[in-house]
């Protein structure tokens, strides 16, 4: 029996074959094409900033595409990682808590992704026993090779079918030369046996050091990492080399060499100053084009579209370099070390930014460092402020300070998840009078708590857990701040991650103060978005949810919108002309909403502990 044959027919294990390769229904050999990215010398390189990047360029060109992030941690999901080790926590439309790098594909590509977009070792290896304990493998001694990685395999032709993608983008997370990630390797290289060479392409992302010391550009490291890939079984087709500076025709060649790529293919990938500009810098360096001699798919390519693509998105890039108002923005958090911890922020105001023709420069204020004695010098020279999320104690009193300071003052506000949460403590104490007003989270036993868990949310505790996770939507109260700022739809979509909400029970005293909830759930008293009236703030507006995890460079999010429009205007500046309508609905259908919300009431009280 060939094979390809023992591939067509295997959907178990037994002592009969070795080829253990269960397929999907509905999966067909060399219908997909797949590109696999690796990192070497170390991680942190953007693997998934050059992996988006392809992708947009082949999405432009009329081909379908879907990314799938590979992890190597044994955690289920990232939801219990601490920021200052791995990031934010990007949380998909179906709740699913995943990796930084989901959410610069979803923006590069336009795209709502799922829980099939990622996966860890974790949920590897608990599936791999799942199926032990079920006696699926008849009695044979599971191991490394062919049952994990068949089970790697079987996720990369479950997302093929899923998304019926002409490519497959496979990231896999961290360096060639990490352990976790052996398992991984080992199972793209038997993939590509069994479906073809023609139908993968393997990507190495590598750097190439430049000692100050030294003042040249050094390619060893690249090379030894490289021959760590070679002597897995993979041999790369394209070298992308990332460096401060362009790297030099003398660095790539040695790489050329050594790794038996042509010159062609291997090129640079330097520093510059947005992300959106790679897709451009890898057409240029012909890459796109040579994945699609590498895979054979040059006939799927619509040139028509391109043009268009490329026109419209060299447009966005016009208008970022021609931005031409700066702006600062202070970001008062308490993870502000670490700028991947707000990764999306980041983005989400590049993209009001250029919308707006203002260039945002960010201040970042760590929370526990301000004081009622020293927050108005600490901001005096801002036009906004950002109150991001976050869980615990630790920076509570500088937020509540910096709160009541921008409230007072008139500067531009946006609190975020826990920056809703305490404005409406800093309101409870300072306007209504109830000094001791607070959350559950922190203080089970305070006097007034404006935040705490709903009934619902305490029904589920015992469960594991109680975040309120993923998209919900919305309903605005008419003609209210957010109401304009959304075009005048009565219903946006949102992501969330919290479980502690406003305590329905003081409700009715905050909006006889002045507060204004202009979003509510559809069926429950949950309230998800605040603001002051214009006679109280200029524009002082928060959310549960997290927008910035839904805004998308030619769409931004008009949370974001609206604040960069009110730091101009603080500035000196009269903004443009805001559009009438968002370029897209922000509302998903029913049937996608019902779906999508399935198991969002999720999540581990791991994810509160104080950091």
């Amino acid at each position: 029996m060939s094979a390809d044959e023992i591939l067509s027919s295997v959907s178990h294990v037994s002592d009969e074959t070795e080829f253990y390769t269960p397929l999907p229904a509905g999966y067909a050999k060399g219908r997909t094409k797949y590109v696999v990215t690796f990192g070497t010398v170390m991680s942190g390189l953007g693997k998934g900033i050059f992996s988006s990047s392809l992708a947009k360029i082949l999405q432009d060109k009329g081909l379908k595409v879907a990314p799938i992030k590979l992890e190597g941690y044994l955690n289920r999901d990232s939801g219990t990682l601490n920021p200052f080790r791995h990031g934010e926590v990007f949380v998909l439309d179906d709740g699913m808590e995943c990796d930084m790098d989901l959410g610069t594909y979803e923006r590069m590509l336009d795209q709502d992704l799922t829980r099939l977009n990622f996966s860890t070792s974790g949920q590897i290896f608990a599936t791999v026993i799942e199926k032990e304990r079920k006696g699926l493998y008849l009695g044979r001694d599971v191991q490394m090779i062919p049952h994990v990685t068949g089970e790697v395999k079987y996720r990369l032709r479950e997302l093929a079918v899923a998304s019926r993608a002409d490519v497959v983008f496979v990231e896999i997370g961290g360096t060639v030369g990490d352990v976790e990630n052996a398992y991984y390797i080992e199972a793209v290289r038997e993939m590509a046996y069994e479906e073809g060479a023609e139908n993968f392409c393997f990507v190495a992302l590598t750097y190439v050091i430049e000692p100050q010391s030294l003042g040249e550009q050094k390619s060893k490291a690249a090379q030894i990492n490289l021959k760590l890939l070679n002597a897995a079984g993979i041999q790369p087709h394209i070298i992308a080399c990332r460096a401060h500076r362009p790297v030099a025709q003398k660095a790539r060649e040695k790489l050329a060499l050594y790794a038996n790529v042509p010159m062609n293919r291997v090129f640079s990938m330097h520093d510059c100053e947005s992300i959106y500009l790679i897709p451009e810098m890898l057409h240029g360096a012909g890459i796109d084009q040579a994945v699609l001699d590498i895979l054979h798919v040059q006939p799927l390519v619509d040139e028509q579209r391109e043009e268009q693509a490329r026109r419209t998105w060299n447009g966005y890039i016009g208008k970022f370099r021609g931005a031409a108002h700066p702006i600062t923005v202070g970001i008062i958090g308490k993870y502000t070390t670490v700028r991947d911890s707000y990764a999306s922020i980041i983005q989400a105001l590049e993209h009001a930014g250029t919308q707006s023709n203002a260039r945002v420069q960010m201040e970042w204020v760590d929370s526990s460092e301000l004081t009622a004695s020293n927050v108005a010098d600490r901001l005096m020279h801002i036009h906004s402020v950002i109150v991001p999320g976050g869980f615990g104690f630790r920076g509570v009193d500088g937020k509540l300070e910096c709160i009541e300071y921008v409230r007072m003052s008139g500067v531009p506000y946006l609190g975020i998840c826990y920056g809703m949460q305490m404005a409406v403590i800093e309101f409870a104490r300072n306007v209504l009078g109830l000094k001791y007003a607070g959350t559950t989270e922190l203080d089970r036993d305070c006097a007034d708590p404006v935040i705490d868990l709903l009934p619902e949310q305490k029904r589920i505790e015992g469960l594991g857990g109680n975040m309120r996770l993923g998209g919900f939507d919305v309903v605005l109260k008419p003609e209210s701040l957010i109401h304009r700022l959304c075009g005048g739809q009565d219903h946006i979509r949102l992501r969330f991650r919290h479980r502690y909400e406003v305590n329905p029970a003081y409700i009715e005293r905050l909006e006889a103060a002045g507060m204004i909830f202009s979003g509510k759930a559809p069926h429950h008293p949950i309230m998800q978005v605040l603001e002051l009236p214009e006679r109280l703030h200029p524009f002082f507006l928060a959310t549960q949810a997290h927008p910035e995890l839904t805004g998308r460079p030619l769409n931004p999010s008009p949370f974001f919108l609206g604040l960069v429009r009110a730091s101009l205007k603080r500035s000196g500046i009269e903004p443009p002309p805001f559009p009438a309508k968002p370029a897209e609905p922000l509302l998903r259908s029913e049937s996608r909403s019902a779906s999508a919300n399935a198991g969002n009431l999720g999540g581990s009280p791991a994810n509160l502990v104080d950091a």
